[in-house]
Formats: structure tokens, sequence, C-alpha cells
């Protein structure tokens, strides 16, 4: 009798999201951003952290798909096409996520 394989659906991330941590750091100022705007300080304070890996229309991709997820969770406000962090936006950074997974154990 064979046994099939179970796959995961779903797979943890261990390291560090720089690219929604450094969303975070952007949008928690409080100021309403379109996406270029918003996409160019990021790339910025990336490159200088050398986190930048991939180019930069992957990285574009990336931020949007990860911004895009902000707002699903509420997290980020969206009128039109401008972006603005909401008081929650602070739970997405990475230090946050992590106080949590220790607190679960």
């Amino acid at each position: 009798m064979a046994t099939t394989p179970t796959r995961k659906t779903r797979f943890s991330r261990r390291v560090p999201d720089h690219v929604t941590d450094e969303l975070v750091n952007v949008l928690t100022d409080g100021v309403t951003y379109e996406f270029n705007d918003l996409f160019s300080r990021v790339y910025e304070n990336l490159k200088l952290k050398n986190a930048v890996s991939g180019g930069e229309e992957m990285l574009r991709l990336r931020s949007y798909e990860k911004l895009q997820n902000l707002v699903s969770r509420g997290m980020v406000a969206k009128k039109a096409k401008t972006y603005r962090g909401l008081e929650s936006i602070k739970q997405a950074h990475s230090t946050a996520v992590a106080a949590r997974a220790a607190a679960a154990r």
C-alpha cells in the first residue's frame, strides 16, 4: 500500500522580512504616499542597509504585494492611489511578529 506524501500548503518565513519592515518604518510617520514615492523611500532605505536583492523591478513587485497585504489586513488605508499607515501598522514589524510568536509558545 503506497502512502501519498503530505504537502504543506503554507511555509513559515524564519528570517526577518526586510521589505515589510521598511514599509512599516516609512508608513509609521503618518504621511500619505503614492506608491511610487513610497517605493522610492523603501528602496533607498533598503539600499542603505544592503538588503536589496533581485533587482529593482522584482523589489517593486514584492513591495506592492506586501503593501496590498497590509491594506487587506487593515493596517494601511488606501484612498484612490494613495496609502497611509494606520495605528495598527506597527504590529506588522518583524519584531512585533517575533514577540507574538514567542508569547504563543
